[in-house]
C-alpha cells in the first residue's frame, strides 16, 4: 500500500492494477479473504459468535443494508463501527472532492470537470478507512437538509447561478458519506417524512434537493440500529423503509453469566491503581453479572426496555471504588471486595433500569437491594448447601451452629468501613461460621474465607433463616423469630418485601 500512497495524479493510478469497487463489493471481497484466512474479525464481540456474527456476514456477503434490531446495551453500534475494519485501508479521490470521488468513476459535478479538464493530470488523493464512516443518532429534530443537502443561496448569489445548477447545493451528510459506511442509530426516532426521504437513495440510488432531481449514484453501505420498544413507544419504521433494508439482524444480551462477565472485565475502565491494590474474587465477579440476569427476569422491571450490559460494568466499576475508598480511608495499601460493598453498586443500577409500576411503588433503591438479594440468594447455592433443605432435612444442619448463635441473642453489624482487623474479628465472632467454610472450602486464601463467611451470612438472610437489616453504611444480622417478636407494629406491613 505505500507505493500506491505515493500516486498523485489519476495517469499514475491508471498504470497500477487499482480497480473501482463498491463499497459493498470491498466488504464482500475483504471478508471473503478473512474467512478464508480463518481470522474471526469483528473483536471485543463477545457471546455473538454463533448468532449475530454469522447473520452479519451472511449479510455483507449478499451485499445488503442491515438493521440491527435489539434492546439497548446489545452492542449494536459497536457491530457497525466494527464493519470499517472491513474496508480497505486506503482508497484514492479526486483531490479537493467533498464527496471523494472515484478518480475512475467520479459522480459530482466537481469530479467531472476535474478529470474533463485535467485527463491524467488529475491530482489525486487517499482517504483511510477511518474517514470512511459516518454515524448519526436519529432525532426528531434531524431534518431533510441535515441528511441529503439543500439549495445554498449565499452560494448561488456569489457563482451567480440558478438554483437549478448542482454547484449551489450544501450537500448533508449521506452524500459525503459516499464511498462508505452510513450509520442512523435508534432509526424509529426519525420522523416518518424524513424516513421517506431515504426511500430513493437505498433504491434508486437518486436524491431530490427542493423539487430538482439530482441522478447522483451513490455508493453506500447503510446500517440502521433500532429498539423494539420503539416501535411502541416513540415511533417506528414506516413499512416501505422496512422494505428496503435487504437484512434484519437479531441482537440479543448474554446468554451466560461466564460469557457477562467476560464482557464487563473487558469493558470495565479501572486505573492501574485500583487493578494492582484492589482484589475482586471470582464471586463477586459473578454476582455482578447475576444481578442483570435478575433484573431481566425481574417482576419490577419493563421487559420491552431492557437492561443494558452497561448496568454490569458500572456496577462492578463501583464495586472496585468503593473498596477501594474503604483502602484509603483507613490508610490501608490493598484490600479484597467484599459483599457489603455492593452497598456501593446500588446507584448504578438505579439509572439503568426501567421499572413497571409495581416498581415505582417499591422506589429504585429497593429494587436494586431487591435484585441484589436474589443474586445472593442464586449463587449461595454454588457454593453452599441448600439452608431450605438442609433445615427440612433429617441430618444433621451445617448452619445450626450460626443460627443458634444469633438464636441465644447476638446480633451483628458489618459495616462499610470496617478495617480489615475489625472485619476478620466482627465474622470471627460468629460460632460455627469460620469451621463451615473451611469444611466446606478448604484451601482457599484468609481474603476468599472471609468473603465466603460475609457471603454466608447474606445467603442465610436470604433464605430467611437469619434476619438482614439495612443500616446507612452496612449491614445488622439478628436471629429472624427475635426480629419478628421484638418488631414494632408499623413494621408489619413491610415485613413481606423486607424479609421474604
Amino acid at each position: 500500500m505505500s507505493t500506491l500512497l505515493d500516486i498523485k495524479t489519476l495517469g499514475e493510478l491508471k498504470k497500477t492494477n487499482y480497480r473501482s469497487r463498491s463499497v459493498k463489493e470491498e466488504l464482500r471481497e475483504n471478508l471473503i479473504a478473512q474467512l478464508q484466512k480463518k481470522e474471526g474479525g469483528f473483536e471485543g464481540i463477545i457471546g455473538f459468535e454463533d448468532t449475530v456474527i454469522p447473520d452479519l456476514q451472511t449479510a455483507i456477503l449478499s451485499r445488503h443494508n442491515i438493521l440491527l434490531l435489539g434492546l439497548r446495551g446489545q452492542a449494536k453500534t459497536r457491530i457497525a463501527r466494527l464493519m470499517v475494519n472491513l474496508l480497505d485501508e486506503y482508497v484514492p479521490y479526486i483531490a479537493g472532492s467533498e464527496l471523494f470521488d472515484d478518480p475512475l468513476a467520479p459522480i459530482s459535478w466537481f469530479g467531472h470537470s476535474e478529470v474533463e479538464a485535467k485527463g491524467d493530470d488529475t491530482p489525486i488523493a487517499w482517504v483511510h478507512r477511518s474517514e470512511r464512516y459516518t454515524e448519526k443518532l436519529a432525532t426528531p429534530d434531524v431534518t431533510v437538509a441535515d441528511l441529503i443537502g439543500d439549495v445554498d443561496p449565499i452560494k448561488a448569489a456569489t457563482l451567480k447561478l440558478t438554483y437549478s445548477d448542482e454547484r449551489v447545493i450544501h450537500f448533508g451528510l449521506i452524500p459525503r458519506a459516499h464511498r462508505g459506511i452510513f450509520v442512523i442509530n435508534e432509526l424509529p426516532d426519525l420522523q416518518a417524512r424524513i424516513q421517506v426521504s431515504l426511500f430513493n437513495i437505498l433504491q434508486e440510488k437518486d436524491i431530490q434537493i427542493r423539487g430538482f432531481k439530482l441522478r447522483l449514484p451513490l455508493d453506500l453501505q447503510f446500517v440502521f440500529t433500532a429498539n423494539p420498544e420503539d416501535y411502541t413507544n416513540r415511533g417506528s419504521i414506516v413499512t416501505p423503509l422496512k422494505d428496503r433494508i435487504e437484512s434484519q439482524i437479531l441482537t440479543h444480551y448474554p446468554r451466560t453469566v461466564e460469557i457477562s462477565r467476560q464482557i464487563t472485565q473487558q469493558e470495565a475502565l479501572l486505573t492501574p491503581e485500583q487493578r494492582k491494590n484492589v482484589e475482586a474474587d471470582s464471586l463477586v465477579k459473578d454476582m455482578v453479572e447475576q444481578i442483570a440476569f435478575e433484573a431481566r427476569n425481574s417482576e419490577y422491571i419493563d421487559k420491552k426496555s431492557g437492561v443494558s450490559a452497561r448496568l454490569t460494568i458500572s456496577a462492578y466499576e463501583n464495586l472496585i471504588s468503593n473498596a477501594e475508598r474503604r483502602m484509603l480511608i483507613n490508610g490501608e495499601k490493598t484490600t479484597s471486595v467484599r459483599i457489603s460493598d455492593f452497598l456501593g453498586v446500588i446507584p448504578a443500577i438505579t439509572g439503568k433500569i426501567e421499572l413497571v409500576y409495581e416498581g415505582e411503588l417499591e422506589g429504585p433503591a429497593k429494587v436494586a437491594n431487591i435484585l441484589i438479594g436474589k443474586a445472593i440468594k442464586t449463587m449461595m447455592l454454588q457454593f453452599f448447601p441448600d439452608p431450605e433443605k438442609a433445615k427440612k432435612s433429617k441430618k444433621a444442619n451445617p448452619y445450626s451452629e450460626i443460627t443458634g448463635w444469633f438464636a441465644a441473642g447476638n446480633s451483628l453489624a458489618v459495616l462499610d468501613e470496617l478495617p480489615l482487623a475489625e472485619y476478620k474479628k466482627v465474622l470471627n465472632s460468629v460460632s460455627g461460621l469460620k469451621a463451615l467454610v473451611k469444611q466446606l472450602h478448604p484451601g482457599v486464601s484468609e481474603a476468599q474465607q472471609l468473603l465466603l463467611m460475609e457471603f454466608v451470612l447474606h445467603g442465610l438472610a436470604e433464605f430467611s433463616q437469619l434476619n438482614k437489616g439495612f443500616l446507612d453504611n452496612g449491614f445488622a444480622f439478628s436471629d429472624m423469630f427475635d426480629s419478628l417478636f421484638n418488631m414494632q407494629p408499623d413494621e408489619d406491613e413491610d415485613l413481606g418485601d423486607d424479609r421474604y
